[in-house]
């Protein structure tokens, strides 16, 4: 579930064009998409997969408060309730929004520098499961309008991995974990069949990164077709090299090889009784 309270949005939206019309500032976007709205979501959502003992994977975390709804005591495999955390919200905070305006409109939005240091905390102690990206790739025109017709999103796949492997080097976080976040707990939670791990049998899904291989984010260098994102000009320690995708080298110092097509991905899982 991508789980915010569209009542309370509503309400908090019609509040907000009494006050500004359709010119909102972009920095009302934590206060209109609120910390209640996604909080009365989510504990109505892990009421019910409680009451049902049903699973449940909740998308997109950006408050500290929904962190009182999970636990990290149940070993990955056996939880039935799981969750996730975006790179962005990871990244940014409410002061960004005066810098970066609507290229980091996203929903649910990024909310205060404490949610953010929440959501970290949630993180390493594994009541957040894994990392996603919510890659979104709105045209720069499209993000440059007003509020509420700037849609929300953004691209992030490019540079999800270099800005996590950036808070390994700010000793944040181990490569190990930002392994286990990224590929092994996707694999796990869903049941994905032979991927998320280096192992024999396994499809060889590797990336290969030079660690000391300091860049920065232009739009030169970008490889979204859609030519913009948030982390421009941000500078990177890290470089990806090198993809392989089912064992075949996709990508490769700038270059791709898109002779071999990807593959459709299996599960080994069963329908709840």
């Amino acid at each position: 579930i991508h789980s915010e309270d569209e009542k309370t949005i509503q309400k908090n939206i019609s509040k907000a064009r009494k006050r500004y019309g359709e010119i909102v500032p972009i920095q009302l976007h934590p206060e209109i998409r609120s910390t209640l709205a996604c909080y009365r979501s989510t504990r109505l959502a892990v009421d019910l997969a409680e009451k049902y003992n049903s699973r449940l994977h909740i998308l997109h975390l950006s408050t500290a408060k929904e962190l009182q709804l999970l636990n990290a005591a149940t070993p990955l495999s056996a939880k039935k309730i799981t969750a996730e955390v975006c790179i962005h919200h990871l990244v940014f905070n409410d002061e960004d929004y005066e810098r970066l305006g609507n290229r980091i409109k996203w929903n649910p939005a990024i909310k205060t520098e404490k949610d953010r240091e929440a959501l970290w905390e949630g993180l390493l102690q594994g009541k957040i499961d894994n990392i996603a990206t919510d890659h979104a790739p709105h045209t720069l025109e499209e993000k440059q309008q007003t509020y509420f017709k700037a849609p929300s999103g953004g691209p992030l796949v490019q540079h999800s991995l270099v800005a996590m492997l950036e808070f390994f080097h700010q000793q944040m976080i181990t490569p190990e974990m930002i392994v286990d976040k990224m590929c092994h707990a996707p694999a796990i939670m869903f049941r994905i069949s032979k991927r998320g791990f280096i192992r024999e049998g396994y499809f060889a899904d590797l990336v290969l990164v030079d660690p000391n291989d300091p860049w920065t984010v232009s739009r030169e260098n970008l490889l979204y077709k859609c030519k913009w994102s948030p982390f421009e000009g941000n500078s990177f320690r890290s470089k990806v090299t090198h993809t392989f995708v089912n064992g075949n080298l996709v990508y490769e110092k700038g270059l791709f090889h898109e002779e071999q097509k990807g593959e459709r991905l299996f599960f080994e899982r069963q329908a709840q009784e």
